[in-house]
């Protein structure tokens, strides 16, 4: 009988030391993850179970601190994620440090997953596979929804948080065909907008934009890349005005064009001037083409921000490196010329005199813009998709999953 007691009293405080051991999961986003983007996708899983978590900002990388659950313990390990079981003491220990002002440090509460959306057309022969976003939520293992103009103009928006374009072209000049299916695409797009009723493509992605930019001011999160993001704001400044050439509406375009753009609807850019038609560019805010291609050993750099007082652009700049390489695509870089003065630069090439991530509020909205195609692209190649299992510790594809997560951040009042 005292030998079963015994056994007893072993037990119980054998799970007493554990239950006082396992206070808390700590996932490490400095270099000592082995898997940084799956690391979003644990974060995203919890969300949407019901749960919660802790993002540390600048504290090891910007690190996850979840309460202890078995489930997130054995995700962690099949996932292949570097993780810490903490004890209560431990996480004092770092809260208090977290706390302290003498650091550059806070934590952000994540309570709810967004519901993502991504504005790309449909089907397995048209879903672009070099979507950078697509590639890394798929890989992230984070759910999304495809829509495109039939949702947007059917007011589909409304079920969504988080938006993501891409290699858009919203002036309807069927991204002027610098991609092998941008003819399908056009041909496609064509029976659409005749199917919505619009006159050509380009009256229809002048409406979707705006229908986008709606969304945003209303309190959305809008997220683009590479010509996504220029020529979103090109065909916002042009609303009204012909800025396509006959061969993409038909009919000639504004002689006048430049000088009738209105720079007060567009989000990020002002002053710009639009290339003509038969130019691989759209405009002069796009400053990545040329020697770009020989540039695969230069980096451009984040911005420090006050982690205590700049929340947001703290959030979106977490990172366990700073200098990130430069990638390609249609739309490469930013001239910091053509920026408007309120948008926030996150991150620049100073040698090159751009900017490479911007962001701003519209209304009770977000939005962020992030040049470029794929952060792991080659250059010479970079309509072939990337294989995240090689670049699990992308710093580049780390800028895009904080903005996935930044919807999911409870909103604190700012200091007086």
């Amino acid at each position: 009988m005292k030998k079963f007691r015994a056994s007893l009293l072993a037990v119980f405080l054998l799970a007493s030391v554990q239950a006082c051991i396992a206070n808390a999961i700590l996932i490490p986003m400095d270099e000592a993850q082995k898997n940084h983007l799956k690391s979003y996708g644990l974060a995203f899983d919890a969300l949407q179970r019901g749960g919660y978590l802790d993002w540390l900002l600048n504290y090891r990388g910007g690190s996850f601190l979840f309460p202890y659950e078995q489930y997130i313990h054995s995700e962690c390990v099949v996932r292949g994620i570097s993780f810490e079981v903490l004890s209560s003491a431990a996480v004092n220990a770092i809260l208090t440090e977290i706390e302290s002002p003498a650091v550059n440090m806070n934590v952000v509460r994540l309570e709810k997953s967004p519901r993502i959306a991504v504005y790309s057309p449909k089907g397995e022969f048209l879903k672009d596979e070099t979507d950078a976003v697509i590639t890394v939520l798929d890989y992230a293992e984070i759910p999304y929804t495809i829509i495109y103009d039939e949702e947007v103009v059917g007011e589909q928006l409304v079920k969504y948080d988080w938006l993501h374009l891409h290699h858009e072209d919203f002036t309807g000049q069927a991204g002027r065909h610098l991609r092998p299916e941008s003819q399908l695409e056009a041909d496609l797009q064509k029976i659409t907008a005749s199917k919505l009723g619009y006159a050509n493509v380009t009256a229809m992605k002048l409406d979707v934009a705006k229908k986008i930019k709606g969304f945003c001011a209303g309190g959305g999160y809008l997220f683009a890349m590479c010509s996504g993001a220029e020529t979103f704001d090109i065909a916002l400044a042009a609303d009204g005005v012909d800025i396509s050439e006959t061969m993409y509406d038909g009919d000639e375009v504004d002689p006048d064009a430049q000088s009738k753009l209105d720079f007060s609807k567009t989000l990020a850019f002002e002053n710009f001037t639009m290339e003509p038609g038969y130019s691989r560019r759209f405009s002069d805010i796009n400053t990545g083409w040329g020697d770009y291609w020989q540039r695969s050993n230069d980096f451009f750099s984040l911005f420090q921000f006050s982690a205590k007082w700049d929340i947001i652009p703290s959030l979106l700049t977490q990172n366990h490196e700073h200098a990130i390489r430069e990638f390609i695509g249609q739309t490469t870089a930013f001239s910091k010329y053509v920026v408007k003065p309120a948008v926030l630069v996150l991150a620049e090439n100073r040698r090159l005199n751009n900017v490479r991530y911007i962001y701003g509020e519209l209304g009770r909205g977000h939005w962020t813009f992030y040049s470029g195609h794929d952060p792991e692209g080659t250059p010479g190649r970079w309509r072939e998709p990337t294989d995240l299992n090689q670049h699990p510790n992308s710093p580049g594809y780390r800028l895009i999953l904080n903005n996935v997560l930044f919807p999911s951040a409870k909103k604190k009042k700012q200091k007086t």
